[in-house]
């Protein structure tokens, strides 16, 4: 008996909440009319309801309230804040390209890199110890900052022989190539790098590895042959990459060492003695913060850069959140309240868009996992060559991940450049965990004309995983892997080497995800016409 009145009073129960919810549905319905009927009432001709402002409205943000149009007071506040908030989100989603070249010049002046004549060289390679967005352990990196504001028109000379170069300005914008995709085509020579606000009779050369013509111009009572590129920013990063022989850093470090020279045109006839310093072992962050500091290091680099340094859109989306040129960045309590919170939201805005991306164009091959970095294959991220814009999200997950910005990464020029595929899921679509084991099949003949390499990364912190290998990382040119009689290739990928299988391993931590990039040096055309096509990581129970 007593169970039958249980669900006789359940049955009830769910009926009148039913009509209670159609009842409160009618009535919001009912009012909203109400409302209108209300405004329209004031009115001696038709008005077309979509261009009214009800008094109350519901909103993700809460209810907004307003008298005939006019939002009440509590209304403003709210709106307000949400804006404020949203505007922070949009400046550390669209600003990261400033702050990670930032970040990178803090990072090189923790290892003594401060003047134009003091350059990194990854002598013994990339490891685990620095912190470096999703860099590699498969060529000799040479690194340093030019100030273009300070020194003016700077001379960068590199030795024949060089791997890809980029200059790149203070939002990461490409300024001109070096070395093998450069317009010495790997033979060396002289580059001139102008300031934004230059003036004098030089002018910029095309700088193309397909057109190549370099000028004469006078340098330290002179004639030389250079190039010549101008940068919109003061602050300059120039980053060259030495290929290995016989798998070893050495000749590369000693090209640097002995052919690499900066400095500043007046200074030609005298300039300062190159200094190089190992970053090699070394601790370093060149990471951009991931908390509210990401303001405060916008900032450093809006006050540093000439006004037309970017777009009065760019300029006006920071200055709506205080940070202004030639003022002080100081928002009281409220706004940095609500700034801290937005960087929360921004942070993981920008982690789902990088390791999830929604972009059907991200993914490299259908019904796989692997994912471009240049989305829309353009450097500048110009969806459809522009029609549809700029991807901001493209750009946003290529620069949270990643550093270097060039045509020669974007452009399918078979055998000149580089070209990478990145991936953070299995076949499935599930995360790559570090207390698991998985197999990645390399099919034979990989199309890489100089050398391919995988290098596992730590998604905390997008730089290279800690853990008891030095280089967490595989690579063709100097690793002694073990093939299949087919000429291909299975790596193995977990906290501990299969049995017979330690060539071949890549260890993992537990506990910790993981997520990888595939390099082609010198891609070839099967790369680019997907005849040739990577894997997708599989689960090894």
């Amino acid at each position: 008996m007593k169970k039958t009145f249980f669900m006789v009073a359940i049955v009830g129960l769910l009926f009148a909440t039913a009509c209670q919810n159609t009842d409160e549905n009618k009535g919001a319905g009912t009012e909203s009319q109400n409302s209108f009927d209300e405004i329209l009432s004031k009115y001696k001709t038709d008005i077309p309801t979509k261009i009214l402002t009800p008094n109350h409205v519901n909103s993700r943000i809460g209810d907004l309230e307003f008298y005939d149009g006019m939002p009440t007071q509590a209304t403003i506040n709210k709106v307000y804040d949400n804006l404020d908030f949203a505007r922070g989100v949009d400046v550390f989603l669209n600003f990261i390209p400033a702050t990670s070249i930032e970040g990178l010049r803090l990072g090189m002046k923790e290892l003594g890199v401060d003047n134009y004549n003091k350059v990194m060289v990854m002598d013994k390679l990339l490891d685990a110890t620095g912190l470096f967005l999703t860099g590699n352990a498969s060529t000799v990196y040479a690194s340093t900052f030019m100030d273009l504001e300070k020194n003016g028109p700077t001379v960068v000379e590199i030795p024949a022989g060089a791997g890809p170069g980029t200059v790149n300005d203070a939002f990461f914008r490409f300024v001109v190539d070096m070395g093998a995709p450069g317009p010495d085509r790997k033979k060396g020579g002289m580059y001139i790098i102008l300031p934004p606000d230059y003036e004098g009779d030089l002018q910029v050369t095309p700088n193309s590895f397909k057109d190549n013509h370099s000028v004469k111009a006078e340098v330290g009572g002179v004639m030389r042959d250079v190039w010549i590129a101008q940068s919109k920013s003061y602050s300059n990063w120039l980053i060259l990459r030495g290929f290995l022989v016989d798998g070893k850093p050495d000749a590369a470090a000693k090209m640097w060492k002995d052919g690499l020279k900066i400095y500043p045109m007046k200074d030609a006839k005298n300039p300062k003695r190159m200094e190089f310093i190992s970053g090699s072992g070394k601790v370093f962050n060149t990471i951009h913060a991931n908390n509210y500091d990401f303001y405060a290091e916008l900032n450093d680099v809006i006050q540093k850069e000439p006004i037309s340094f970017i777009d009065p859109e760019l300029r006006g989306q920071a200055a709506s959140i205080g940070i202004i040129k030639g003022e002080k960045f100081a928002p009281d309590a409220r706004m940095e309240k609500i700034l801290k919170d937005a960087i929360k939201v921004g942070n993981a805005t920008a982690r789902a868009i990088s390791f999830s991306p929604r972009d059907k164009k991200a993914y490299i091959y259908e019904g796989k996992q692997w994912i471009t970095g240049f989305i829309g294959k353009d450097y500048q991220w110009l969806d459809l060559d522009g029609h549809r814009g700029r991807n901001i999200d493209a750009r946003t997950m290529f620069f949270y991940l990643a550093t270097v910005n060039t045509p020669a990464m974007a452009l399918e020029v078979p055998g000149v450049g580089s070209n990478y595929g990145f991936s953070a899921k299995d076949k499935n679509g599930e995360l790559l965990y570090g207390e698991k084991n998985y197999k990645l099949h390399i099919d034979a003949d990989v199309p890489a004309k100089d050398f391919w390499s995988i290098v596992v990364y730590d998604p905390q912190t997008r730089s290279m995983l800690q853990t008891d290998q030095d280089f967490p990382n595989k690579n063709s040119q100097k690793d002694p892997l073990v093939y299949n009689e087919d000429d291909s290739c299975d790596l193995y990928f977990g906290p501990t080497a299969p049995a017979g299988k330690e060539a071949n391993w890549i260890q993992t931590v537990p506990g910790k995800a993981w997520f990888v990039l595939f390099r082609t040096y010198g891609p070839l055309e099967p790369w680019f016409k997907k005849t040739w096509q990577l894997n997708d990581f599989e689960l090894v129970k």
